[in-house]
């Protein structure tokens, strides 16, 4: 079971984080993401295993799966990155299955 779109009331632009080049990072095409948002202080643990404080996370599709370092256009303009992503599957039971995508 997936959570309704209609719940989804929010729109991300994610460009998904490709590596490093000789100029850069470099980032993939921007897709706007549908999804629910929500913008709070939180300690999360990143994807190299060290804690840092999260400003905002967004639920969306299962599918959604973003690398970490990704960057991320909140509706308000902000720009921020991915910190790290995690995926709730409720399998048979009658509970929404989501990815939750933490943000710096």
């Amino acid at each position: 079971m997936r959570i309704p779109t209609f719940l989804w009331q929010h729109t991300v632009t994610v460009e998904e984080f490709e590596g490093s080049g000789a100029y850069g990072d470099v980032y993939g095409a921007p897709v706007a993401v549908a999804c629910l948002l929500a913008e709070e202080t939180r300690l999360v643990r990143a994807a190299d295993g060290t804690d840092t404080v999260s400003g905002a996370y967004y639920l969306a599709d299962p599918d959604h799966r973003p690398p970490p370092g990704s960057r991320v256009t909140l509706p308000s303009g902000r720009t921020t990155t991915v910190i790290s992503v995690d995926r709730a599957d409720g399998g048979a039971l009658p509970v929404p299955s989501n990815t939750r995508v933490n943000l710096e």
